[in-house]
């Protein structure tokens, strides 16, 4: 028979939770001016650098406008430099002067706002990320705000859930989560928390954490649920036994101690009831019912009735390990 003795131990803590991932990054690319599709320089999934040509629109009748513009600047700008040279010598007055400088500066503003039509007729990348589906096709009439296609960042991701209202002490920014996802069995993500919610849920009484999990390889993507544990200060002098050593039946668990003058030998077996806690592996937390130095039965406990005398064969370390 096998026995285990109480001791108070500290147990790594972790809050498992159901999470969601979602981009740090992600926008619809859209148009932000009316116009035909004249160009289309990406294709569905390819990775963009911020700035990089994704949508031209026809922009002829601009680039038209542009070209007089800067005519009529290089003509204000001959001008103005003639009365520059005669207002000294008073061949030409100071106010003639002050309208060639105005006349120059509108025209120049003209070719300013002609240049930003036109760059908005060229839709860009606003950061680096991958394309999503193409949602147009060459020869399209576009209205601003129509889709273009999504762009996503997926270096970085955010994974949010939820934890009971009473853990909100236990929580701080820079908290490690480990993260799994059933895409890929057995391998683990780490992430770190950088968000709290100031508000509890009204409905459910949790608090919403988000930590931001670093995925250079790509192997996340936002939409997935993964599993979480968040890791927590360990509990402080925690007695945990094998969960083997204990016994569940309709009155609640309990478990077999020997007491005696040599207990860790041989004694009397005793049926004592307990409140079990967090259960971690094969082993689990006894919240009350049991003290310090209590030798726990761990292994055929169901051969056992209340007062008959047993002998420890076998004391496995603390925890049952």
């Amino acid at each position: 028979m096998a026995a285990v003795v109480a001791t108070p131990v500290d147990v790594p803590v972790a809050l498992e939770a159901v999470g969601s991932l979602r981009a740090v990054r992600e926008v619809v690319l859209a148009p932000e001016v009316a116009g035909r599709v004249v160009g289309i320089r990406f294709t569905a999934g390819a990775r963009v650098q911020a700035g990089a040509p994704l949508v031209e629109l026809y922009d002829a009748p601009e680039r038209a406008d542009r070209a007089a513009a800067a005519a009529r600047a290089a003509f204000a700008r001959l001008q103005l430099s003639r009365s520059r040279e005669l207002e000294p010598s008073g061949a030409e007055s100071r106010e003639l002067l002050q309208q060639r400088q105005a006349e120059y500066d509108q025209a120049i503003a003209a070719v300013r706002q002609l240049d930003a039509r036109i760059a908005q007729k060229l839709v860009r990348a606003p950061f680096a990320g991958e394309l999503g589906i193409r949602q147009i096709n060459p020869g399209q009439y576009l209205n601003p705000g129509d889709p273009i296609a999504t762009l996503t960042a997926l270096d970085t991701l955010y994974v949010d859930f939820t934890v009971p209202q009473q853990e909100l002490a236990r929580l701080a920014i820079g908290g490690v989560v480990n993260l799994a996802s059933d895409a890929w069995p057995g391998r683990r993500f780490t992430a770190r928390v950088n968000a709290i919610e100031p508000r509890i849920g009204g409905d459910s009484r949790n608090v919403t954490v988000q930590a931001t999990v670093p995925n250079p390889d790509r192997a996340l993507r936002p939409g997935m649920y993964v599993t979480t544990a968040l890791d927590l200060p360990p509990q402080r002098g925690a007695l945990v036994v094998p969960a083997t050593a204990i016994q569940t039946s309709a009155s609640g668990d309990s478990v077999i101690v020997v007491r005696g003058a040599d207990a860790r030998k041989s004694g009397k077996a005793e049926i004592v009831a307990v409140t079990v806690g967090r259960r971690f592996g094969n082993q689990a937390v006894i919240a009350q019912g049991l003290k310090p130095g209590d030798v726990v039965v761990s292994e055929g406990q169901l051969r056992v009735q209340p007062g008959a005398n047993v002998s420890i064969a076998r004391l496995l370390p603390a925890g049952g390990k």
